[in-house]
């Protein structure tokens, strides 16, 4: 029998905690070890209205179970009182295809699967003892991003920035009474790049918005609005320059994230071959080498996530 599981049963299940880190881990690893069947995302763009749609799957070996999950992105949406992202998950059983869950979470899944991913990154990534953040962004994944990152690191200050310094003065209102740091909204992005050393951007913007004099030894960036062609956070010179670049995916990164930007360029060689995260994790010293290094994760959302976080959120659902 086919369980259906609504967004708010999705929400109560599946809270934003630390039990998720070894579970999106473990994807990951499986990922990059040639573990897993992944085929190309497929998303179609609704350009006129900002919007997006994106497939994704993956079949890691051996389990019971994989996700087919569409994901939606209408990013205008705010400005008329309505969500961003929406979307949902459909649990198939690996032996016989027949369905198992759907999973009508609205996107949630996606969002908190993003942001753990998020948290392992800085997990493996940033420097241990780091003092300040700072995000690029001011919405759901901005918020998630940063209580995932307390997961793992302890900042005392939060630098936020946004182009409507409104809504970053009501983000930090909301998010005051959850995360017990000191929080700055601040109008220039180089402000946050001189302080910060952990960097985390969340925005759709389709040009850089961080350029690459603005870095400083010691960063960690996490760059998780690079999910299409046309979306670029970053200077494409950080990634060239860089000490070390992470990717999720490299076989997505090329064509969606910042090292495509970089490639395109013609900065980085398109047959060079980094250290996935999967492998990072695996072998931590593969990552950052010293203090100084200047590290990037470039996340662009794979579908080991997403089967990873289904499941996830099934194996709860005898609880309700």
């Amino acid at each position: 029998m086919t369980k259906i599981l609504n967004n708010e049963e999705i929400k109560i299940l599946c809270k934003l905690n630390k039990k998720l880190i070894p579970v999106i881990e473990n994807a990951f690893v499986s990922l990059s070890s040639g573990n897993a069947i992944t085929p190309p995302i497929m998303r179609l763009d609704i350009s006129e209205f900002h919007g997006e749609a994106d497939v994704k799957t993956a079949y890691i070996k051996g389990l019971d179970s994989f996700a087919i999950k569409v994901a939606v992105g209408y990013f205008n949406n705010p400005s008329i009182g309505l969500p961003s992202s929406n979307g949902l998950m459909i649990l198939f059983d690996s032996k016989t295809g027949l369905i198992k869950a759907v999973l009508l979470d609205n996107g949630y899944l996606t969002d908190i699967r993003t942001a753990i991913a998020g948290a392992i990154s800085s997990k493996y990534l940033s420097n241990k003892n780091i003092k300040n953040v700072g995000i690029i962004g001011a919405g759901v994944q901005a918020e998630l991003q940063l209580k995932s990152l307390m997961f793992v690191r302890k900042p005392s200050t939060a630098f936020i920035w946004a182009r409507n310094k409104e809504k970053v003065d009501k983000f930090i209102q909301k998010i005051n009474k959850e995360v017990n740091i000191k929080f700055i909204n601040v109008t220039n992005i180089d402000e946050i790049c001189s302080k910060s050393e952990i960097i985390i951007t969340t925005t759709p913007s389709d040009k850089p918005l961080i350029k690459n004099e603005w870095i400083t030894k010691g960063t960690h960036i996490t760059a998780m609005g690079s999910d299409a062609e046309h979306k670029n956070e970053l200077d494409p010179l950080i990634v060239k320059n860089c000490d070390c670049y992470v990717p999720d995916k490299q076989s997505q990164t090329k064509v969606l994230g910042e090292l495509n930007h970089a490639i395109k360029k013609g900065l980085i060689d398109n047959k060079k071959q980094f250290r996935e995260l999967g492998e990072i994790i695996q072998k931590p010293y593969l990552g950052r080498k010293s203090e100084d290094d200047i590290t990037i994760c470039d996340l662009t959302g794979t579908g080991v996530q997403d089967t990873a976080i289904a499941r996830y959120a099934f194996s709860l659902s005898s609880k309700i």
